[in-house]
């Protein structure tokens, strides 16, 4: 769940009272898009991507105009630009027109739940507007600190002195950059991020710290971020139906985090877990369907509902069904694997059998009533199974799990559908 570009990022700014460039949505006419120019002399034409992708100005989609022509020629050429950074592809579906603020400072201010320090830390250099890979190491404060009292004056003072910022933006930005840390924490957030924040001088000649571009991260478990009041829209992305479906039963407890990682593969492992998943996904490699976690302890509702919407849409190609995670703390693994066992009865019932290899890897509360319904529903529906417990190295689960999908490939599958009566091709 992330937000990007100051459409939406202006707004939330204001919950904080924190000085943000003026910006007009998709939907600005050509009457206030004039008006914004004249006050400001400059507009920037940014297209809006649902989700988070980065390096927009490097690939040249970022429009600058000092004039109404120039401003809808931009707005015609980037309204549905495509834009790709290595594996991650994103279509903009409008842009928006922020206000130029010219400026001789430019910051970089960051928020985000470290897991180096397991503290919130700050990252913050007065070289931004550029990635911060590229600013020297020298000229960059990372600052853990403590969440029980939040971000303090004297903690960026101190930074912006560490590494050297010119004493005239130390002071403004001292006033306003604490004010995030109230935004951060009280709505949920992960990372909090603008670059540029530029520091133009008001009608005194004092310097105003200005937020010119905004990103942020949500947690989805972490209730607060509903108080905001975003529309459910933004937080979708161009998935698959599969995806989609999946991702509404976010509003149930438990976690449904899953995503499509090669819809030609041939191991569909529905994973409980964080780490189980990294694993899971990088030893499975091109095998694997889907990249999930569906841990959380989730209710026999959700997880059949799950397990249902994962049949309906790659058990036909499937030729493992790998129910893999961690040995489990609080999930009872009887009421989960109960409800994949009859979401697969009743998927076989509706759609007719279907060859498939089952393996189990689990450890947690009820496991061997778990597992005992799982092998019923194999027997019943004669399909060749193995199950390990807690004590079995999960890699080499993994391994075997691979391995059975090789030998469904090598003819496995095919004695398989014969024993199901099915044919062949099956």
């Amino acid at each position: 769940m992330q937000i990007t570009g100051m459409f939406h990022g202006a707004r939330l700014l204001q919950f904080v009272g924190f000085p943000a460039t003026e910006v007009l949505g998709p939907g600005a006419s050509e009457e206030e898009i004039k008006s914004l120019i004249d006050r400001h002399g400059q507009v920037f034409v940014k297209p809006m991507f649902k989700g988070g992708i980065g390096q927009k100005g490097k690939a040249g989609l970022l429009g600058r105009a000092s004039d109404l022509r120039a401003a809808l020629a931009e707005k015609e050429r980037l309204y549905f630009a495509e834009h790709a950074v290595g594996g991650q592809r994103a279509k903009a579906n409008g842009v928006t027109f922020e206000a130029g603020v010219p400026a001789r400072h430019e910051v970089y201010f960051s928020i985000t739940d470290s897991t180096r320090f397991r503290a919130p830390t700050m990252t913050l250099t007065h070289r931004g507007g550029v990635d911060i890979e590229e600013v020297e190491r020298r000229e960059i404060a990372v600052v853990p600190f403590d969440p029980l009292t939040g971000l303090k004056a004297f903690v960026v003072a101190n930074a912006l002195s560490e590494i050297g910022a010119p004493r005239e933006i130390i002071s403004p930005l001292v006033q306003q950059l604490p004010k995030l840390w109230d935004l951060f924490h009280d709505f949920g957030m992960t990372t909090l991020e603008l670059n540029p924040i530029r520091l133009r001088e008001d009608a005194k000649g004092r310097l105003v710290p200005v937020a010119c571009d905004f990103k942020c991260g949500f947690d989805r478990d972490d209730p607060r971020w509903a108080r905001l009041g975003l529309p459910a829209h933004l937080f979708t992305a161009d998935h698959s139906d599969f995806e989609q479906e999946i991702n509404q039963l976010r509003t149930h407890q438990g976690q449904s985090d899953v995503y499509v990682v090669n819809d030609g593969g041939t191991i569909l492992a529905p994973t409980f877990g964080g780490g189980a998943n990294s694993l899971v996904t990088e030893m499975l490699g091109d095998a694997a369907i889907i990249s999930s976690d569906f841990g959380g302890n989730p209710p026999y509702e959700k997880m059949k509902e799950v397990a249902r919407i994962c049949f309906r849409h790659w058990l036909k190609q499937a030729n493992v069904l790998f129910i893999i995670g961690g040995k489990s703390n609080n999930t009872d693994i009887h009421e989960t694997l109960r409800a994949i066992a009859d979401a697969l009865r009743e998927h076989v019932g509706l759609h007719g059998a279907t060859p498939l290899y089952v393996v189990l890897g689990r450890g947690g509360p009820n496991l061997v009533r778990g597992m005992a319904v799982l092998r019923d529903t194999c027997d019943q529906l004669g399909l060749p199974y193995r199950m390990f417990g807690f004590d079995s190295d999960i890699s080499q689960v993994i391994s075997y799990a691979k391995q059975a999908d090789a030998w469904m490939k090598s003819g496995g599958r095919a004695q398989l559908a014969a024993g199901l009566g099915l044919p062949e091709s099956a």
